[in-house]
């Protein structure tokens, strides 16, 4: 009766174990939403099961097999969450080291920049550029366009800069017609540079007529120096800077 009994009670434990393995290791293996894919069971989540069979079964019989697998599963499931959760700890501090690093790249490029900026201000008074003009004509010629914006372009990212935009004509004709003239020289000259950028309080636009003519009559050569706008790229504070209307 007793051998009955034992084999009964191993025959019990047995399928005990075998019921709690395929009853266990799917809690783990997937979650409760059944229209997710199944999350296949890590390691630690595996060895927590089978280690808590061996034991609860050892130390409680089928009961205690079924609890102690429970109960394994859950310390190898912490246990797993906790690896990932160092592994993601430690993928985030070698990320930020790599933006620290890229930001102290950005700050000495952006220190370099200024540097140079404030250079390019010191040396604004030198800065600058002519343009001809043909005989009792105020259009900006093609082959001026081009370093007219480039320098426009240079003025519109530096603030503290203001542009003087000068007109001048030769000494034929009267001051009346030659100061209109060089007035219409000097804004066809200005819009050029409003198009690349620069504000127009922050430029200057003057007409000199032939007030300042060095030519003398009868020169046509020295005439085609004399019919120009000068551009001059100039420190905010360094001359009265405003705007004649």
């Amino acid at each position: 009766m007793n051998t009955i009994s034992k084999k009964l009670r191993a025959g019990a434990l047995g399928l005990t174990l075998v019921a709690t393995s395929v009853v266990t290791l799917p809690v783990y293996a997937q979650d409760s939403d059944s229209t997710t894919p199944p999350r296949k069971a890590s390691k630690q989540e595996n060895i927590g099961v089978v280690t808590g069979l061996a034991v609860g079964a050892a130390a409680g019989g089928p009961i205690g097999a079924i609890i102690g697998a429970a109960a394994g599963g859950w310390m190898g499931d912490r246990y797993h969450k906790k690896e990932v959760a160092a592994k993601e700890s430690e993928a985030q501090r070698a990320m930020l080291a790599q933006n620290v690093t890229e930001l102290n790249a950005t700050l000495t490029e952006a220190r370099a920049k200024s540097d140079q900026m404030n250079l390019v201000l010191q040396k604004a008074d030198e800065l600058g550029t002519d343009v001809s003009f043909r005989t009792n004509d105020d259009t900006v010629s093609p082959q001026s366009m081009s370093p007219l914006k480039k320098l426009g372009e240079l003025a519109a990212s530096m603030p503290d800069v203001k542009v003087r935009v000068a007109g001048f004509a030769d000494p034929r004709g009267s001051e009346k017609v030659n100061d209109a003239l060089s007035r219409r020289r000097a804004e066809a000259v200005a819009a050029v540079l409003a198009d690349a950028g620069v504000p127009k309080d922050h430029m200057v636009v003057e007409g000199h007529g032939k007030a300042e003519a060095t030519s003398m009559e009868g020169d046509v050569d020295g005439y085609a120096f004399d019919r120009k706008v000068t551009v001059r790229l100039e420190r905010a504070g360094s001359q009265e800077v405003a705007r004649n209307d």
